[in-house]
């Protein structure tokens, strides 16, 4: 017997929506996420060497790294333990990562760490200002700043900021010798070396603050220079920072001055 043709129509619409219902449509695609827009940089205001400021970020708030390691440090000033600080940018930080020439050297003091990559002595200023020398006694402290002014800043400008850490060092903590040591050398060659240069009249004028009873200044800057006045990758891969080599050039040069004054 023949289907008729109205009950064909009818299996034949019912075919069709049983299989158009277990086809699902592609679901659309996902409207991107809105980006947020990048803080526009702001044209900053020169920051006087020798007044006491934070390190600022290119929207001109206070640098996030700078303000959580000055956060750190003013936690580890509380403890009041060490008796041997190190204050200074990131040539100083670097000593983090060269922990067994530091041990060596310096574990038997209790020493603290305070160095910031890219510190300028007006940063140094703000942080030893607000709160980095409460609590802390230390019997020394070692101070080598100046060295990332040197590009925008005077000798003269510099010297004055090193001059201010080294007052406000002696008023938080009267009983403090200081061992001052003049600004490290950088750049390969010493001719034409206008940054070298300036750093050899800052150290000029700081080496006056030398008073034999609570400021000592030291300049071990010679002894990474070969005898030609220039600097090796050997001790400061990239003319400014030191090698583990170079730190202990540096651990050298200043422990017999450093167990004087420690005792």
């Amino acid at each position: 017997m023949k289907p008729r043709p109205l009950a064909c129509a009818f299996i034949a619409l019912f075919a069709a929506s049983s299989l158009f219902a277990e086809t699902k449509p592609a679901a659309a695609p996902a409207a991107p996420a809105p980006v947020k827009p990048a803080a526009p940089a702001v044209k900053l205001p020169p920051q006087p060497p020798d007044v006491a400021a934070p390190k600022l970020g290119p929207d001109g708030n206070p640098n996030e790294g700078f303000i959580r390691a000055h956060e750190s440090f003013v936690k580890i000033a509380k403890e009041g333990k060490a008796k041997l600080l190190f204050l200074g940018d990131s040539i100083t930080a670097g000593w983090g990562s060269k922990k067994a020439v530091w041990d060596k050297a310096f574990g038997k003091y209790m020493p603290a760490n305070f160095g910031i990559g890219g510190d300028r002595t007006q940063h140094v200023l703000w942080r030893i200002q607000n709160g980095e020398l409460e609590g802390i006694k230390p019997k020394v402290a070692v101070i080598m700043i100046g060295t990332n002014n040197s590009k925008d800043d005077s000798a003269e400008g510099i010297a004055k900021g090193v001059t201010k850490i080294v007052e406000t060092v002696r008023t938080k903590t009267p009983n403090t010798k200081i061992l001052l040591l003049a600004v490290f050398p950088r750049g390969e060659k010493a001719e034409g070396n206008m940054q070298r240069d300036k750093l050899k009249q800052v150290n000029a004028t700081i080496a006056k603050l030398d008073d034999g009873k609570h400021v000592f200044f030291l300049d071990i800057g010679a002894k990474f220079l070969e005898s030609d006045g220039s600097l090796t990758k050997e001790i400061m891969p990239d003319f400014l920072h030191l090698t583990a080599k170079g730190y202990e050039i540096w651990a050298d040069a200043i422990t017999p001055k450093l167990a004087d004054l420690m005792k």
